[in-house]
């Protein structure tokens, strides 16, 4: 027989919902360890713009997944299930709460990853000449005939997603929603209770405004004046919501309060998909961010 799954704990949320305080609150409280499921945390010296933990609120609590890599080298949802599986398997007994906002992280953590064909080189390049002389409308307009659900979840501007969309489909034949919604109903890889902290919208605009300004505040740009110093902006975390406009502010010479502005309004945006899928994962507890369940309800669930 399989063994039974560790129970883990999984928190999730929009960005700005304050994952990172209710998880650190249950993970002290439980003395158990933290693995960031942050796919911009990951990056070492990418602190402001990520709202990564502080030194001194990873002095309190262990935690796994930070500052694991430089700008420059490869990170994947591949690297991140082992680096997970380690660090859970490592703790043994004690407990674990994994959180984060990279949903690819959570889900393929929880229940694997999706069976689906590697990447072919010579088809996507085919999908991206074809974007660039036609328009990514008509990339999305193909995908939409082969696999509508997949054409309906994703916008024609995420180019990367479209085309993988449609790599899977003319290596296999088969619609990669349809791996997606079989894979959703697969044997769990850990018995996780999953919790996602909910924020009426008003004030999660105004946390995300806040938290712009406070970034900027804190030093957003000369952080990112110096990565540039080191890194092409080409890298992705120079690519990620916050240092992607701090970046257009300094080459580009966008005015700061455009950049500001940005800033924010990619960051609702962001929070938008975020929430958008949560909603559609199965097994999702939403808890007030205001109020979230007192550890010891968490504790008899570990311990049961």
């Amino acid at each position: 027989m399989r063994p039974t799954p560790k129970r883990i704990v999984v928190l999730s949320g929009p960005t700005a919902s304050g994952k990172s305080r209710v998880a650190l609150g249950w993970a002290e409280a439980l003395g158990g360890e933290i693995v960031s499921a942050d796919s911009a945390a990951v990056y070492r010296g990418f602190d402001v713009g990520t709202a990564k933990p502080s030194a001194a609120d990873r002095a309190r609590v262990v935690h796994h997944g930070i500052d694991v890599v430089e700008a420059d080298q490869p990170f994947d949802v591949v690297r991140f299930v082992a680096l997970a599986d380690a660090a859970i398997a490592a703790a043994g007994s004690t407990p674990v709460v994994v959180t984060g906002g990279t949903g690819l992280y959570l889900r393929a953590l929880v229940r694997g990853l999706v069976d689906a064909p590697g990447p072919d080189p010579e088809l996507r390049a085919e999908l991206e000449a074809q974007a660039e002389r036609e328009g990514r409308a008509a990339v999305h307009a193909r995908l939409a005939e082969v696999d509508p659900a997949a054409a309906a979840r994703l916008s024609p501007n995420d180019l990367v997603r479209v085309v993988r969309a449609l790599e899977a489909y003319e290596q296999t034949g088969v619609p990669l929603s349809e791996r997606q919604a079989a894979h959703g109903f697969g044997e769990r890889r850990y018995d996780a209770r999953f919790f996602a902290l909910e924020v009426p919208a008003d004030e999660l605009a105004a946390r995300i405004d806040a938290r712009a300004d406070a970034m900027i505040a804190a030093g957003l740009l000369d952080e990112t004046r110096a990565h540039l110093g080191r890194f092409p902006r080409s890298v992705r975390p120079l690519c990620a919501v916050n240092y992607k406009q701090a970046v257009e502010h300094l080459v580009d010479g966008v005015p700061l309060e455009e950049a500001v502005r940005r800033m924010k309004t990619a960051s609702r945006r962001y929070a938008k998909r975020q929430r958008t899928w949560l909603r559609g994962e199965t097994g999702v507890e939403w808890i007030p961010a205001s109020s979230p369940p007192a550890v010891d309800d968490v504790r008899r669930w570990i311990e049961a």
